[in-house]
């Protein structure tokens, strides 16, 4: 899809016990940084609301190494999912600026007025319109 200049994002929603290990995650962010280091990592917390029940919640701190993993495998835009207050903004991959703040499925705050970081001008990933 990315070949073919399709927007694509992945989710991986992490269970504690099936796929949180390390080796993994490290895994999956290594592909995707293959593919393109642009495509948003959703690193998604997993509950055991419904009819999966046998994990617990996964831990913040395992999300946050996730993230630290996808950030050393070279992925540029990653976001932590089903923790309110944890990594949902979009930053500069070159400033490190923040240019979109999000707080759950809300924009509370977009910097972007096309493509590129008012900040630094670098170019930053995605649809705008």
């Amino acid at each position: 899809m990315r070949s073919s200049g399709v927007w694509v994002e992945v989710t991986t929603l992490v269970v504690p016990g099936l796929n949180d290990g390390e080796e993994e995650l490290a895994g999956i962010a290594r592909f995707l940084a293959g593919v393109d280091r642009d495509i948003p990592w959703h690193i998604s917390r997993f509950h055991p609301d419904f009819e999966y029940t046998e994990a617990p919640a996964t831990p913040v701190a395992t999300l946050r190494a996730a993230r630290d993993i996808g950030t050393r495998e070279g992925l540029r835009y990653i976001y932590v999912g089903n923790v309110t207050g944890e990594s949902e903004d979009t930053h500069c991959p070159s400033c490190a600026r923040a240019l979109i703040r999000r707080r759950g499925f809300t924009v509370v705050e977009n910097r972007l007025s096309g493509p590129k970081c008012p900040f630094c001008g670098s170019a930053v990933a995605g649809v705008f319109r």
